[in-house]
């Protein structure tokens, strides 16, 4: 970790470079090959649906004749912010075959009712955390 600040200048003179030539690769456009690999790696990470890593969009983009190494796709895939996300699996949590003893339905699906306080109901919902919806703070 770089504990202090050093100028361009002072680390150009003991790279033995120009400063000109330093500017100069910092605005360098990519080139034509460079696009092409970026191209190919995200259309793999892309058909993979995003849960490809460097290894697997390695093996797929060879797979369409681009050899490419392992750590150059990983490169590639940090500086187009690519990263794999894990698909979770989803869990039933209800176990409907018990012996327990179940509640009577008492309302019987008549939800109108002629005194407030008389019926109450509520909902369970299970759904994937890719289906859940952020809390509304209000």
């Amino acid at each position: 970790m770089q504990q202090e600040a050093v100028s361009v200048s002072n680390a150009c003179r003991v790279l033995q470079v120009s400063r000109s030539g330093y500017y100069a690769h910092r605005r360098a456009k990519p080139s034509m090959k460079t696009l092409q690999e970026q191209t190919h790696v995200k259309a793999a990470f892309a058909a993979s649906g995003a849960s490809y890593g460097s290894r697997r969009v390695m093996h797929a983009v060879r797979e369409q004749g681009v050899r490419l190494g392992r750590y150059r796709i990983r490169r590639l895939m940090r500086e187009a912010g690519l990263r794999a996300t894990w698909k979770r699996k989803f869990v039933s949590t209800t176990d409907s075959k018990h012996t327990l003893p179940v509640a009577e339905n008492v309302l019987d699906r008549q939800f109108d009712v002629a005194e407030p306080n008389r019926a109450w109901t509520s909902d369970i919902t299970y759904s994937t955390p890719s289906q859940r919806s952020p809390p509304v703070w209000g």
